[in-house]
């Protein structure tokens, strides 16, 4: 990978990868730091990395971080009690709680059903490649989407679990 290369890559990836931190961090100093870090590792790694698996690369490896992260947060710290982000509103958003009841929504799934449905829906992998990123084979991966879909939907049907 060339330095024109990897400037390509920062230009079309960083702001999905930052995305993809925030919705599971719900801290937008900590998602810049993966972000940071990722293309830290992308930087180091430009000689093997391949621009076409470039995109892949930097999600398996962001997520990689995040992992880093949770796993050196105090045991007694539940990340999904932690206070979402405060996004800023704007007069031509029409409805800011439907955003906010899915977001409170997705902090009450279990963080690997969070990360694949977000890497599906959100970013548009295939299962494939969810796998790749996450470490499970395809049918982990499809039963994941499939059972955190399916409690989403509770979530969101039982107007109580968003209060």
């Amino acid at each position: 990978m060339t330095v024109s290369d990897y400037n390509k890559c920062v230009d079309l990836h960083s702001n999905a990868v930052f995305r993809f931190a925030l919705k599971q961090l719900r801290n937008p100093d900590d998602a810049k730091e993966i972000v940071q870090i990722t293309f830290e590792k992308l930087w180091m790694k430009r000689n093997t990395v391949n621009i076409d698996t470039a995109k892949s690369y930097l999600f398996t490896t962001a997520y990689h971080s995040m992992v880093d992260i949770w796993r050196a947060q105090k045991p007694t710290e539940d990340i999904h009690n932690l206070a979402p982000a405060k996004h800023p509103t704007t007069e031509a958003s029409a409805y800011t709680g439907l955003m906010e009841s899915l977001e409170k929504a997705l902090s009450q799934i279990s963080q690997i059903q969070r990360t694949v449905i977000l890497l599906r829906d959100y970013e548009g992998y295939s299962y494939a490649e969810i796998g790749e990123i996450t470490g499970l084979n395809e049918a982990q991966v499809k039963v994941n989407i499939f059972r955190g879909r399916q409690a989403l939907k509770d979530i969101i049907g039982n107007p109580n679990n968003l209060i």
